[in-house]
């Protein structure tokens, strides 16, 4: 690693925080394994000890590293938080919409359910379809419904066995927490909110039968019926 030689403060800062993640990496550090101290950081790096925790606030609010009082810095379990605020900083400034979200999710969920069908253990499938029961039996509770949706989808994610497509199922959860209530009320009737959650039943049915195709298929009928659904509320 070599000095930091930037002229104002902020840049010193970027700097460390450039510094601190190539440090993670040529260390080989995992989850969980420790970082050096803020001073010996800050000797290394020839800053001051206020740059160097500004630093690592940075890379804390990024989800990078982990801080504690009076603890030395961690390197971070990967999570979607800081994703999932792109996301939604992205939505909110209108740099991206709903419907482009959408697309998105179609196209990475066909996949994570056909992957979910291929490698899923007996106990995500088992949980899986206790999801799309659990959103039949809450039908009268929209909320309660509206949780195990976005469960059911997060455990198929999890079940493909690729953890880039569980961050970014994940990260789409605070922006699915504003949309669902819109969409379930802009269906016509409860035969079609009964339908949605029977529809969840039928990929998790097809899941536990290692169906990729059907569950990939209806995958896609499941996300072309909340478009149509959203556009019929007007959000997309």
């Amino acid at each position: 690693m070599f000095p930091l030689h930037s002229e104002r403060a902020n840049d010193y800062v970027g700097d460390a925080v450039t510094a601190i993640a190539r440090l993670i990496r040529e260390k080989d550090l995992k989850p969980g394994d420790r970082l050096p101290a803020e001073a010996a950081l800050s000797k290394e790096l020839q800053v001051s000890r206020t740059v160097i925790r500004e630093a690592l606030r940075s890379l804390a609010a990024l989800h990078l590293v982990q801080l504690g009082a009076g603890k030395r810095p961690t390197v971070a379990q990967l999570d979607d938080g800081a994703f999932s605020l792109t996301i939604e900083h992205g939505v909110v400034t209108e740099q991206i919409d709903i419907q482009q979200i959408y697309d998105a999710r179609r196209t990475i969920e066909a996949r994570t359910t056909s992957l979910a069908a291929l490698r899923r253990t007996q106990a995500e499938a088992r949980t899986i379809m206790a999801h799309a029961r659990a959103m039949q039996e809450d039908f009268d509770h929209p909320q309660r419904v509206m949780e195990h949706d976005i469960a059911f989808h997060l455990v198929i994610a999890h079940a493909s066995r690729n953890p880039v497509f569980a961050l970014i199922i994940g990260a789409f959860g605070g922006v699915t927490r504003q949309t669902w209530p819109i969409g379930w009320k802009s269906r016509a009737n409860d035969d079609e909110r009964r339908a949605m959650n029977a529809l969840h039943m039928a990929i998790a049915e097809a899941i536990m039968a290692g169906d990729p195709q059907e569950s990939a298929r209806l995958m896609g009928d499941h996300f072309d019926q909340s478009i149509k659904a959203l556009l019929q509320a007007g959000l997309v």
